[in-house]
């Protein structure tokens, strides 16, 4: 973690939320099981969340000799923008990570509504990942088949340990799942209100339906979300602030209205990354100037 944004951070434990800032640089604070890191600029975020990444990386490589990674789309991948940098780029593991989709759409991969063209743009074609070990849907069936031959390749690298799996359950243990989190709540393709969400069987499940084109997309289920020793949401922008208050102060009884709210590793653990335009509804927000 950067130096001068850990003595900045302020983890508190109380339910209720508490703003505490030295400077104007950044404010963290854990509720309950889930922790806030709040910053003033977008690029503060992207250097806060590559150290974030990197620090996941190397403790999963140090206990199992691999890290397995899941994304999403959207903004999210830009703001990994700084793991291409020096000294990530020098100092990443590179060669040990695996890399997954949490949700992708059922397009070409040149398609310019493709997750993994949007993080291959972005992100793996300037990092040496192996490709072998980027694992993308085939895009060349339909969104049952792609969900499904999804799910298998997952379950192979279950049972070979590149990814660990639940001791709880029978889900997938990936490292660290990565999330944006949409104006409506939606988090991967887990849209608000859609039967998606009361899926608790398959790893992966399909939409052919999506309220949001492209209509037919893959997507993690919510109880492989919440196997994950490590989830994040990064939000940014005032266009999810109130999704964000939903979510984050339980307004809403009925979660399966902000999905993001239900996201709760069961024995992992929850950031949420945020800019000030995002954070700025949530209860008892204040952000020194």
């Amino acid at each position: 973690m950067h130096v001068e944004t850990q003595k900045l951070l302020c983890l508190l434990s109380s339910s209720s939320f508490v703003s505490n800032l030295w400077g104007s640089m950044a404010l963290s604070e854990v509720r309950k099981d889930r922790e806030l890191r709040i910053h003033e600029s977008l690029d503060e975020l992207s250097a806060v969340l590559a150290d974030y990444i990197a620090e996941i990386s190397e403790a999963a490589v140090k206990e199992r000799g691999v890290f397995a990674m899941a994304l999403s789309g959207g903004s999210l991948i830009g703001l990994m923008r700084k793991l291409c940098q020096a000294p990530y780029s020098k100092t990443v593991d590179w060669d040990k990570w695996y890399i997954f989709w949490a949700d992708e759409r059922v397009v070409a991969k040149n398609h310019v509504d493709s997750n993994y063209k949007l993080a291959k743009d972005l992100f793996l074609s300037k990092v040496p990942i192996i490709p072998s070990h980027v694992h993308s849907i085939n895009d060349s069936v339909s969104a049952e088949e792609a969900s499904d031959e999804y799910e298998f390749v997952i379950r192979q690298l279950v049972k070979s340990r590149v990814i660990s799996v639940s001791d709880i359950s029978d889900c997938p243990k990936f490292d660290l799942i990565l999330l944006g989190m949409g104006s409506d709540g939606h988090v991967a393709s887990l849209f608000p209100n859609h039967s998606v969400l009361e899926e608790k069987d398959e790893w992966v499940t399909y939409l052919t339906d999506s309220p949001k084109p492209p209509p037919e997309r893959i997507t993690f289920t919510l109880p492989v979300i919440n196997s994950a020793s490590n989830v994040a949401i990064v939000v940014t922008g005032e266009s999810k602030a109130e999704a964000a208050h939903l979510a984050i102060d339980g307004v809403d009884p009925n979660f399966a209205s902000v999905p993001a709210g239900i996201v709760q590793p069961l024995k992992g653990k929850l950031v949420w990354f945020m800019d000030k335009p995002a954070a700025s509804k949530l209860d008892g927000f204040q952000f020194s100037e």
